[in-house]
């Protein structure tokens, strides 16, 4: 750390994303035909501009910028992710407008406002940063849920709507509680101030603080939501909101974890291993029986939420960090390859997948080493991050949860094989839709991005 700094230019890459944002909702504004033609361009030009300026501040000090903003390497991993994983989506979404999906231009401000939240949620060294990093982050997915103005994504909006408000107002209860406790909000003075406050009350508190965290990490039990926008909301908005704002909330729960909860006497890592536990064994129980591919996602993504919550379990070991930011990149690009092959063939349950592999043999290879790779077989990312996580929670004393892990990757081969066998057989009948060609491509991209970052990842990261 580089100490206290109050220069607006430490900022930048959050500030191109909002610039982003801004101008592309000015050109809808200003002329709603032509600028809908501009509003992905400017919005991409901006996350462009985050990652950009993201690496250049990889190697600059850091410090806190006004006193409650962090600038590390986790930020700045997250800026880098979040805008490397926002811009597929954006491709996404020019994809599903293509093909007349129900989505409007809009949907590439709101997803960039959302990637800016969850930025912030990664950056915040302050209880009131989080709760507004919180808000900013959930409320463009809210419109994003119930852009398509159909029912089910009505339906979808409602419920994300409510359960994020509900476990919104527990977070804020949980930041009052601490900053009643400890007479401060900021993370580097609760450490030591909670130590000589009563346990019980912080118990209380970390368990509202860690709710509305958990919801946007799309983990128990602030679950509930995921399988609904995910079959409501258009895919491109489904494969967002499961996978960017994941990435700020672990990032956030890192953070507490290394700044104050290990200065807590509270017994907060029994908690989260707990809830590691229910995440990702609920998650394979609901998978099995799927029929709907992006219900099947849905799931899957609850269960990944359990296994990123090891990392965090295992603060203050030396893998944690490494293994949690490398986990979340493999996730971002694998999930995102899953959710590209179901625009690209715009087939939503498992009967649409026979003989895929005859019709487009390149993208079925792509679905089938996302799939594999969420599964946790090498050579993939996410097997090398499940290695990580799972040495990192050993690492920490927690043998016991790296074996329910172990457990649950095992049982989740068997509804991934569900989907991944029939896409190999002969199609009942010959012929089918042409797949979209922007969606294909970045299918291509992120199964190619999990096996480089697979094979690469054991040469960088520490042994």
């Amino acid at each position: 750390m580089n100490g206290m700094r109050d220069d607006p230019l430490d900022l930048l890459p959050e500030l191109f994303v909002l610039f982003g944002a801004v101008l592309g909702l000015l050109a809808l504004t200003v002329s709603p035909k032509g600028g809908a033609r501009w509003v992905a361009w400017l919005c991409a030009l901006g996350l462009t501009g985050c990652l950009v300026t993201a690496v250049v501040a990889a190697f600059s000090p850091g410090g806190t910028v006004f006193g409650s903003y962090v600038l590390d390497p986790l930020t700045n991993v997250v800026r880098g992710v979040a805008a490397l994983a926002t811009l597929p989506c954006l491709v996404l979404a020019r994809g599903v407008l293509a093909r007349g999906g129900g989505l409007r231009p809009e949907a590439h401000v709101l997803m960039s406002l959302a990637a800016l939240g969850t930025v912030t949620l990664a950056g915040a060294g302050d209880l009131l940063v989080l709760v507004a990093a919180y808000l900013l982050a959930s409320v463009p997915g809210y419109a994003l849920a119930g852009l398509s103005g159909d029912a089910p994504g009505t339906e979808a909006a409602l419920k994300y709507y409510l359960v994020g408000a509900f476990l919104g107002v527990l977070t804020l209860t949980g930041v009052t509680l601490l900053y009643g406790l400890a007479g401060t909000s900021a993370y580097p003075g609760l450490g030591g101030a909670l130590r000589a406050v009563p346990q019980a009350a912080v118990v209380c508190a970390l368990v509202a603080l860690f709710a509305g965290v958990m919801f946007k990490a799309g983990g128990v039990p602030g679950h509930f939501w995921v399988p609904d926008v995910t079959e409501g909301a258009p895919a491109a908005v489904a494969a967002f909101v499961t996978t960017v704002p994941k990435l700020g909330a672990f990032a956030a729960l890192l953070r507490m974890a290394e700044e104050f909860l290990t200065s807590s006497a509270a017994d907060w890592r029994l908690l989260l291993a707990l809830v590691s536990v229910a995440t990702m064994t609920l998650g394979n129980l609901a998978a099995f029986r799927q029929t709907n591919v992006r219900r099947l996602l849905a799931y899957s993504t609850i269960s990944q939420a359990g296994y990123l919550l090891l990392p965090v379990v295992a603060v203050p070991a030396p893998l944690a960090r490494p293994a949690l930011l490398f986990y979340l990149g493999a996730y971002a690009v694998t999930n995102l390859g899953a959710f590209a092959v179901v625009v690209a063939t715009g087939r939503d349950t498992l009967d649409g997948y026979p003989g895929l592999s005859g019709r487009s043999p390149a993208l079925a290879c792509a679905l089938a080493v996302c799939l594999l790779g969420f599964a946790g077989t090498p050579p993939t990312a996410v097997f090398l991050g499940k290695v990580m996580a799972f040495t990192a929670v050993w690492q920490g004393g927690y043998a016991w949860l790296a074996v329910v892990a172990a457990l649950n990757t095992v049982a989740s081969l068997f509804y991934y094989l569900r989907w991944i066998v029939p896409v190999f057989r002969p199609a009942p009948s010959p012929g089918g839709d042409v797949p979209v060609r922007s969606a294909a491509l970045t299918a291509y991209a992120a199964a190619t991005a999990s096996l480089v970052l697979g094979v690469a990842g054991g040469v960088v990261l520490p042994p």
